[in-house]
């Protein structure tokens, strides 16, 4: 059981951290967020693949792992908008002289 969990958070931070490399552009977004939308990316992912039936083939499950790939893009995208528009509704306006 631990041993699945660790190796959920490793997969899903590989995963993450692949999404934003391809992703193109600068994502603003922390190292925890990267991880986190990763973990979410690769068990959704995972969970989709067995739904149609691609979870587990024989050698690699190449269809699965670009399913992870692509929601992990998405989230990251969404999660550097959402970090984005934080950011900016925080800063405060500049005074005039």
């Amino acid at each position: 059981m631990i041993g699945s969990i660790i190796w959920g958070i490793i997969g899903g931070a590989i995963v993450g951290y692949l999404g934003r490399l391809l992703l193109p552009g600068r994502q603003n977004i922390s190292a925890l967020t990267t991880v986190l939308v990763g973990i979410v990316a690769a068990t959704l992912g995972g969970i989709i693949a067995t739904w149609l039936g691609v979870g587990e083939t024989r050698g690699i499950d190449w269809i699965r792992h670009f399913i992870q790939l692509v929601l992990a893009m998405i989230f990251v995208y969404i999660a550097a908008k959402v970090s984005a528009s934080r950011h900016t509704a925080i800063t405060p306006t500049q005074r005039t002289p």
